[in-house]
């Protein structure tokens, strides 16, 4: 059970600051991207490669490294105590495409937190109105507070990207998590995956997907596409890569079925609805890797999750699942331009494996 108060005193403590009222007309905006500013300025925001930890058990660390095809078109985010939340910590990954695809990336990692945080705040102060401070089941409401948080929120992150030129033959995949407290929320849209480390029965670390890849020849996708007209078709040049294309008119194929910007194809079964999980996190869960597909095209679930546990030092996880994943890239995929490579490495609780195993002898 739960007091909303509680949840609401982290609403209160973060609009305080901002130095004064919030005026009329603010939604929110100004709150969200004043904390965020706060964010930075106390160093509990990461946008390039390194690590950040804050007053929960939360360690994340980031790694990225360009590819073969140009400019390296992923970015990320990580916000410990997002909101000032002291329970809460945000991890995106955003992988562009197309000529502009590092501007949309970069754009829709400025706008993602913030608006999820804002549209967030919002739900739980009308939840707070309507149940006079009455303590309720944590189950019933915090992750369909999410849910709808976040289909809010990339939707009016899909249309404020529409008024850019930039956006319109190029754009983003968004793989987004955010835990409060014991609750684990991911949001994906397009093909970047997370991917769970947890113990079994016997002790073992073992991988679980906590994602699926949105490609457009999945069965639900694909059925999407085809109703709004467009085409899901492998080309002789690229067998078994899958892509969609506009119905009659020629013009460059999108090889995953849900992504912001990309307006050319928006009309032919190109969505931007993430979906969602949820997961409530035990004390069998070590970590989570976020990562974008250059990682996964040349490596397993359990591949990654074994570099990431073996690593001596926690802080230098990201680097190292990178660094493999460029070691298989050269090994498996020989004369292909190597794709960007970002991930990002978050251990929920500040004694490694090894040293509570160790502790409980």
């Amino acid at each position: 059970m739960v007091q909303f108060s509680s949840i609401f005193t982290g609403i209160t403590k973060s609009i305080a600051i901002r130095n004064g009222k919030k005026s009329k007309h603010d939604d929110g905006r100004e709150t969200a991207d004043a904390l965020a500013k706060e964010a930075k300025k106390n160093e509990m925001m990461l946008t390039s490669s390194g690590s950040v930890a804050g007053a929960s058990h939360n360690l994340a660390v980031v790694f990225s490294k360009g590819g073969k095809k140009g400019i390296n078109q992923d970015r990320f985010v990580v916000w410990e105590d997002f909101g000032c939340q002291d329970d809460m910590i945000f991890c995106g990954v955003f992988d562009g495409h197309g000529p502009w695809g590092h501007l949309v990336a970069k754009r829709v990692r400025k706008l993602m937190p913030t608006a999820l945080l804002r549209n967030w705040q919002k739900r739980v102060a009308h939840t707070v109105d309507g149940t006079n401070g009455i303590s309720i089941d944590r189950s019933c409401f915090q992750f369909d507070i999410w849910k709808q948080s976040y289909f809010e929120t990339c939707s009016i992150i899909d249309q404020e990207l529409e008024q850019y030129a930039d956006s319109f033959y190029s754009g983003t995949t968004a793989l987004t998590l955010v835990r409060q407290g014991g609750l684990l929320v991911v949001a994906n849209v397009g093909d970047s995956r997370a991917v769970l480390a947890t113990t079994d029965d016997d002790g073992r670390l073992v991988s679980v997907q906590l994602t699926v890849d949105l490609k457009p020849n999945l069965p639900r996708e694909s059925e999407r596409i085809m109703q709004s007209r467009g085409r899901v078709l492998s080309c002789e040049d690229e067998p078994g890569v899958y892509r969609v294309w506009m119905p009659t008119v020629e013009g460059p194929g999108l090889a995953i079925s849900r992504a912001f910007g990309d307006y050319y194809i928006k009309d032919f079964g190109i969505i931007s609805e993430p979906e969602l999980t949820s997961r409530k996190i035990t004390h069998r869960d070590q970590f989570a890797i976020l990562a974008t597909d250059g990682v996964w095209d040349v490596m397993s679930n359990d591949e990654a999750v074994e570099i990431v546990s073996s690593t001596g030092e926690r802080e230098d996880a990201a680097k190292r699942l990178v660094e493999s994943a460029i070691c298989a890239w050269k090994r498996k995929r020989r004369g292909a331009p190597m794709d960007d490579i970002s991930a990002i490495c978050l251990f929920f609780h500040n004694i490694p494996l090894s040293k509570q195993q160790a502790k409980s002898v």
